[in-house]
């Protein structure tokens, strides 16, 4: 009644599958919290730009001090503070605050990183067709076919699908959250725009990087996290490494702190569908969402990483079980959608769906 707009997949688990199936909603909710306060939204990504501050202020660790019983840079100790603060600043201040500060920071962050790998790229291009080769090999090749018969087609099954749901967020339920707060004549119409992001973020974005990773060998020289991206782009941008190191942390801060502010509204979503309208219950969460912010730049890579990929599958297991089962809605409203579309006349159309 006050304007105020809460969607996502809970309700369309809900509405669309029956009240019955709210058990189902529940569980998607419960988890939609946990992924935002463990998961993509915090551990994750402030892990990743605190990484990426200390590769470029402190790659050799020289400056350290003990937190919580381990040797942590510095630089790691400051960053953290530093983006903790920032993020707390935008938060409290809401969703219209999240709102003004990701539509300067995302266009800015967008072209300087998909600038900087085309720089790369096209700086060793006679590297990219061996590039390809190596992708298509490896996927297809002889190595592929004994690494299926060995049993290792399942690991680089279950990377490549923990990987591809952190990077686009594809049939998790997440965007959906966001999307319901579009404006539209059409649910089509906005489900085609949401497919747009995805197609963007990993088509294009991870798949340049990709390419950028391969062409100067960064993926096998025992690195982890971030360090592979840093290494490609100091080996392979004609730049001096400090400044190549410098515009992948610039890159990074912006795509994760856009990240940890998005997740944030998404997990105060699920909070508000488990729990009702209580403000004071969502700003408590609000500081605890701050809190996992603070201490996750002193986790391991590889525990972060493992914690999100098992609360993004358990979240994504209700959302898909409700996209298989409304998939025929789905295919029905997308149908009458272009049967609109190429019936009306282009003018009253724009007129009606604006």
């Amino acid at each position: 009644k006050d304007g105020h707009i809460i969607g996502g997949p809970f309700y369309y688990i809900e509405k669309g599958m029956g009240e019955k199936w709210k058990w189902l909603a529940k569980i998607f909710a419960f988890f939609g919290v946990c992924v935002g306060l463990m998961g993509i939204g915090t551990f994750t990504q402030i892990n990743g730009i605190t990484s990426a501050v200390k590769n470029f202020f402190d790659p050799e660790e020289k400056v350290t001090v003990n937190i919580l019983g381990q040797q942590t840079s510095v630089a790691v100790m400051i960053a953290g503070i530093a983006l903790t603060v920032c993020i707390a600043l935008v938060l409290i201040g809401g969703l219209k605050r999240i709102s003004a500060v990701a539509e300067k920071i995302v266009p800015f962050m967008a072209i300087l990183y998909v600038g900087t790998v085309l720089i790369l790229i096209l700086t060793d291009l006679n590297k990219l067709p061996d590039a390809f080769v190596q992708i298509f090999e490896g996927a297809f090749g002889i190595r592929a076919m004994a690494g299926g018969m060995l049993g290792t087609i399942i690991a680089s099954m279950r990377s490549g699908i923990a990987r591809g749901i952190f990077s686009n967020e594809a049939g998790l339920g997440s965007a959906p959250i966001a999307a319901a707060a579009a404006v539209t004549d059409y649910p089509a119409e906005q489900g085609l725009i949401s497919m747009l992001g995805t197609f963007i973020d990993t088509i294009i974005v991870c798949s340049m990087t990709g390419l950028s990773i391969i062409m100067t060998g960064s993926w096998n020289v025992g690195l982890e996290g971030v360090s592979v991206t840093n290494r490609a782009f100091t080996e392979g941008l004609p730049f001096p490494s400090r400044v190549a190191s410098f515009i992948l942390m610039l890159c990074l801060v912006f795509f994760a702190s856009t990240t940890i502010l998005g997740w944030d509204y998404y997990s105060e979503r699920c909070l508000e569908y488990l729990v009702g309208d209580k403000p004071k219950v969502i700003r408590a969460y609000r500081w605890i969402y701050i809190f996992c912010v603070f201490i996750g730049p002193y986790m391991t890579v590889s525990f972060v990483w493992t914690l999100a990929d098992i609360f993004n599958g358990l979240m994504a297991i209700p959302n898909i079980i409700g996209l298989l089962t409304l998939s025929g809605v789905c295919a029905k409203e997308t149908k009458r959608y272009f049967d609109v579309i190429h019936s009306e006349p282009k003018i009253s159309r724009g007129k009606k769906m604006s």
